[in-house]
């Protein structure tokens, strides 16, 4: 169960990662070793599951980011399972998920341009099993970008 100083601890963390156990412990007015302590419980326990560089698309020239809404055949364990090996094989898909209501699954795939997006699209999504339809919707404009949970 967190308290509120675990949720401070995660707040702090989901803002800057690489923020030291002595800036955390400064913020919280506590020692450095109740700190420490608190994140490895946090770690071990999976409140924590990792930690990453947010990195710009753009400056890595993966600026067109498109929304596929994928429809299934069947929906057999087995053939939904393959899907979903598939989709995790393809590192132009960065999130997938199964959805309940007119689509099967929406995936967020990011790419260089609309000509990645078509050899994509035609020579890694199509080719996956079971698909019925795929509908794509380009990002135009983001309005909002978080990885921070509200605690």
């Amino acid at each position: 169960m967190l308290d509120d100083t675990d949720r401070h601890i995660l707040n702090l963390l989901q803002q800057d990662a690489k923020k030291s156990i002595k800036e955390i412990s400064a913020e919280l007015h506590i020692t450095k070793t109740p700190v420490y302590e608190r994140i490895k419980r946090l770690e071990r326990d999976g409140y924590i599951t990792g930690y990453t560089a947010i990195v710009d698309p753009k400056m890595v020239e993966r600026s067109l980011m498109v929304f596929c809404a994928v429809t299934l055949k069947t929906h057999t364990a087995e053939n939904i399972d393959a899907f979903t090996e598939g989709v995790r094989a393809i590192p132009e898909v960065i999130e997938c998920f199964v959805t309940a209501g007119m689509f099967d699954l929406i995936l967020k795939v990011v790419v260089r341009d609309l000509e990645a997006y078509h050899e994509f699209a035609s020579h890694k999504l199509a080719t996956l099993p079971n698909i019925d339809k795929i509908q794509s919707s380009f990002v135009m404009t983001q309005i909002k970008n978080s990885t921070n949970l509200p605690l």
